[in-house]
């Protein structure tokens, strides 16, 4: 979001580790909010860039940074809250990303520190899966394992495997296409949605697909 505290600090340490950034922004591209962000808005134009709705002249007002979060929520695999008081824009895109079928993760902090009141409410209704790191983060999106290996065992896939006609054919679209969203799967194959989750689930349990984060399916080999 370009903004203070944890948004800038993000931006900057995907920069300095090559890493592309973008900025959603909650005014028109003709100018740079906080403008003491500016050169590291410039920076992300060539490793990134800079993304709004709002047309030019259009002002940073309180209520376009709660509308361009919806924006924040729906273009990122994973929401990570770090701190958050009980109520704030860090909680709308949280529930927002919960709303997308996207993962939500936050970072817990003691019961009395009132900037983690947020964070600790996401955790306490389920809506936020608990990390403390990094690491933990990396292995909850089934980027890294324990051992710190990409690879997914998964459940043991049998020898003899009877698929039928429609599980066949989602097999098919994964060797094809490689890992996809289940929405990607429906409209390949042309199954609906209600039953393209019970093949996937039957296929999980034939140790065939392997479910990643945010919705995403992998073909085991």
């Amino acid at each position: 979001g370009l903004a203070y505290g944890i948004d800038i600090h993000a931006h900057r340490a995907a920069l300095a580790n090559n890493l592309s950034t973008v900025a959603v922004l909650a005014h028109g591209l003709d100018r740079i909010y906080p403008y003491v962000h500016r050169k590291t808005a410039i920076d992300m134009l060539d490793n990134g860039g800079l993304l709004t709705e709002f047309l030019t002249e259009t002002n940073p007002d309180r209520h376009n940074f709660v509308s361009r979060n919806r924006i924040v929520a729906g273009m990122t695999d994973a929401t990570i809250v770090v701190e958050s008081a009980s109520k704030g824009g860090s909680l709308i895109t949280a529930d927002l990303a919960i709303d997308y079928h996207r993962d939500c993760f936050a970072v817990p902090g003691r019961t009395t520190d009132s900037l983690s009141m947020g964070c600790n409410q996401l955790i306490r209704d389920n809506k936020a899966a608990l990390i403390q790191s990094a690491d933990d983060f990396m292995l909850a999106m089934g980027w890294t394992t324990e051992e710190g290996s990409a690879k997914h065992e998964g459940i043991q896939r049998s020898l003899f495997l009877e698929l039928t006609e429609e599980e066949e054919l989602v097999v098919g679209i994964l060797t094809r296409l490689g890992d996809l969203h289940i929405n990607v799967l429906v409209v390949e194959s042309n199954i609906p949605v209600n039953r393209m989750t019970a093949l996937l689930f039957e296929l999980e349990m034939k140790g065939v697909v392997r479910a990643l984060v945010g919705g995403v399916y992998h073909l085991l080999t």
